[in-house]
């Protein structure tokens, strides 16, 4: 839901107030969050956690546009930078927080936290914060295209979820994603005739906005993979606990909150083309150094293992994460700054969920290949080596089946973890590669000269 719905979050925001839809939003959120922490079943979880969808996709772009449209834009960067310091801080610190809850069997604290800080959010957006929205006096909504760009990408993310539980090589995945992309088709010839489009297509012409857009696609799909496997391998193969997970990108949010200001102001004073080259590639350097960690003794080991890596990873992402937003804020004109953000957020959210879905399935791959040669040649019946081989989709959660004798049993665990630690470091090695593409991305589209020249022709757009 709030893949599909955050590109018509932020163009609602542009239309009909910033200010409105963000507090909208956050008050369908926090609902959604109480729901969710009284569910009594899975089911009726799942169907919270949609609300808590549909509200994040309205209050998401509305932070960034907000700042956006409302603070001069020789400080922008420094803005966007405090702004991503601060959203690091409570993205990053939700893990921590979330796994010590977890632990300690209080799951259901993981919603109710939001409402108190949702409350408070609304008090201070009513009580200080201007209403900020088009004045062009244009309030149409394209429901068409909004019909059209939320079921496509709707399809299109629920094909890429389903690849990991069904394969590729399914009627579901073929179906959705044909539909999905049918759809996007539908939308852009929509765009293409509607007079007051939800997401004007000249603002792809600008080539560091379409160039911003494809390095947080390769960026985030690398950030997405490289922090879900390398979660994955601490909890279940390093011994970590979920709170130690956490803790472990400690320094990676510390990064963020003493940089990013800085970087921003850099983008500010030079422009953000430099930092967008070298900052992409030295996150991409960092996910490369994880790769390369095989079996640790564990938490104990952690700083001459897991930090030197998460370290430069975390440096690379402090210097890229505000001159990114200021270039994609910066290159449209401030009455699309929600509709800026909304695509910015989508493609994010998109490449996380397709590099869940594809480093997913290709995780499990790695690992069945790295599996079966040894499994093989060990002494046991065929329908012990075809139950040894189905755990692979467990990933690192693999269990040694019933029935093997304890002197395989331990050799089969061994394995396992053996085999996860390759498709680990594969995974994020492509991940790194992915980092690396998103700096060839910034060299070869994104111009500093492009951002208020192109500013001031999008404003005389009609």
């Amino acid at each position: 839901m709030l893949a599909s719905l955050i590109l018509i979050g932020g163009a609602l925001g542009d239309k009909l107030g910033r200010k409105k839809i963000f507090m909208a939003g956050i008050f369908v959120f926090i609902t959604g969050s109480a729901a969710c922490g009284l569910a009594p079943t899975v089911t009726l979880l799942i169907v919270f956690r949609i609300v808590q969808g549909i509200g994040g996709a309205l209050m998401i772009p509305g932070s960034l546009s907000l700042i956006s449209s409302s603070i001069n834009e020789n400080e922008r960067g420094k803005a966007i930078g405090t702004w991503s310091a601060v959203t690091t801080v409570v993205t990053m610190g939700g893990p921590i927080l979330g796994g010590a809850l977890a632990d300690a069997g209080l799951w259901r604290f993981i919603f109710f936290i939001n409402i108190p800080i949702g409350i408070i959010a609304l008090l201070i957006l009513w009580q200080y914060v201007k209403e900020i929205k088009d004045e062009s006096g244009n309030l149409s909504l394209d429901f068409p295209g909004a019909i059209a760009i939320a079921l496509g990408l709707a399809l299109l993310t629920f094909g890429f979820l389903r690849i990991p539980a069904i394969g590729f090589n399914n009627w579901q995945v073929y179906c959705s994603f044909a539909a999905g992309l049918l759809l996007l088709f539908a939308f852009i010839v929509i765009e293409i005739k509607s007079k007051h489009p939800m997401m004007p297509l000249h603002l792809f012409t600008n080539l560091t906005f379409s160039g911003a857009n494809l390095l947080t696609f390769f960026l985030y799909a690398g950030l997405g993979a490289g922090m879900l496997f390398l979660s994955l391998n601490l909890v279940q193969v390093q011994g970590y606990s979920q709170f130690q997970s956490g803790l472990t990108f400690l320094p990676f949010t510390l990064l963020m909150i003493t940089i990013a200001r800085y970087a921003g102001g850099l983008a500010d004073k030079y422009g953000p083309r430099l930092l967008l080259v070298i900052g992409p590639a030295i996150a991409g350097a960092g996910l490369l150094i994880l790769s390369f960690i095989k079996q640790t003794p564990g938490p104990s080991a952690y700083f001459s293992t897991f930090f030197p890596g998460v370290i430069v990873f975390g440096l690379g992402m402090s210097f890229t994460v505000a001159p990114l937003t200021a270039a994609v804020m910066g290159s449209v004109s401030d009455h699309f700054s929600g509709t800026a953000s909304g695509v910015n957020n989508a493609i994010s959210r998109i490449a996380n969920v397709f590099a869940y879905a594809i480093f997913g399935a290709l995780a499990v791959l790695f690992f069945s290949g790295a599996l079966s040669d040894h499994v093989i040649s060990l002494p046991i019946s065929a329908s012990e080596k075809h139950a040894i081989m189905t755990q692979t989709a467990n990933l690192g959660n693999a269990k040694v089946p019933p029935g093997i004798n304890a002197e395989n049993k331990v050799l089969i665990e061994k394995l396992y973890h053996e085999g996860f630690i390759t498709a680990y470091s594969k995974i994020m090695k492509i991940s790194a590669a992915l980092g690396f593409l998103g700096a060839v991305m910034a060299f070869v589209f994104i111009r500093n000269t492009a951002l208020k020249k192109d500013k001031v022709a999008s404003l005389s757009e009609p």
